[in-house]
């Protein structure tokens, strides 16, 4: 799905015609790759979430609900692993003794918010919930279901854990927030050896006057990444190992 840009916004977030940066790519072994996705939840997602007012630009923009939906189903095409980062926080995180501005906007307005890992009750319907059009995909009964994470990356939780368990070392990442969470697991998974490659158009980011996540996540992407793909360009390649 090619994104939804405004002219203005397509040059700006347009690939650098003549990069400095030596070209790499990823080859994709079906035996060790997974798809990642971080934060397929209500409140970053959908326009019911606490953060819609900050991300829904983004999320429009790049087409994301629709484009995940057509990853999460070429993965399962492909019978890859696949897994969730997802991000929640219990009454107990709200008593940090000190939290940094993303961490307080999201306590702020209870975003991510439920009752306690063992309390299920008010977890269906509520912005901690998977985004509805996920649910077949996640809900499989073959999706890893990580523990959450707490502020960016996934040093707190299995994620690595259970992909090393499973053989896996290439990741293709997408999902929330593009320069916080997504940008973040980024980075902790090449220092820990993976290859990495990001969907630039199944990630967004909040535009704000303190500045465009999306471009700022965009620009370490092409840094550091392994692989940045568009959703036609991973589908394909998904679709490609599908036996």
């Amino acid at each position: 799905m090619k994104p939804n840009y405004s002219p203005k916004s397509a040059e700006l977030y347009a690939d650098t015609e003549t990069p400095a940066l030596p070209a790499t790519d990823m080859t994709l072994d079906r035996q060790r790759v997974a798809f990642v996705v971080i934060d397929p939840q209500v409140d970053v997602m959908s326009e019911k979430g606490l953060a819609w007012a900050a991300v829904g630009e983004s999320v429009t923009e790049n087409n994301l609900v629709p484009n995940l939906v057509e990853l999460f189903g070429a993965a399962k095409k492909a019978g890859i692993v696949v897994a969730v980062s997802p991000h929640y926080y219990y009454h107990w995180d709200h008593d940090w003794r000190w939290q940094a501005p993303l961490e307080r906007f999201q306590h702020d307005v209870g975003a991510f918010d439920r009752t306690g890992p063992y309390e299920v009750g008010d977890f269906r319907g509520s912005g901690a919930d998977f985004m509805e059009e996920f649910k077949p995909f996640i809900e499989d009964g073959r999706t890893i279901i990580c523990s959450p994470h707490k502020l960016y990356g996934p040093q707190a939780n299995d994620l690595k854990f259970q992909l090393g368990k499973q053989g896996v070392n290439q990741v293709i990442l997408a999902g929330m927030l593009a320069n916080m969470c997504v940008e973040s697991h980024m980075r902790d998974l090449l220092e820990a050896g993976f290859e990495v490659a990001v969907v630039r158009d199944a990630v967004a980011a909040p535009k704000l006057p303190d500045g465009d996540g999306y471009l700022a996540a965009l620009i370490n992407y092409r840094f550091m990444a392994n692989a940045v793909w568009s959703t036609d360009e991973t589908v394909e390649k998904l679709l490609g190992m599908a036996g």
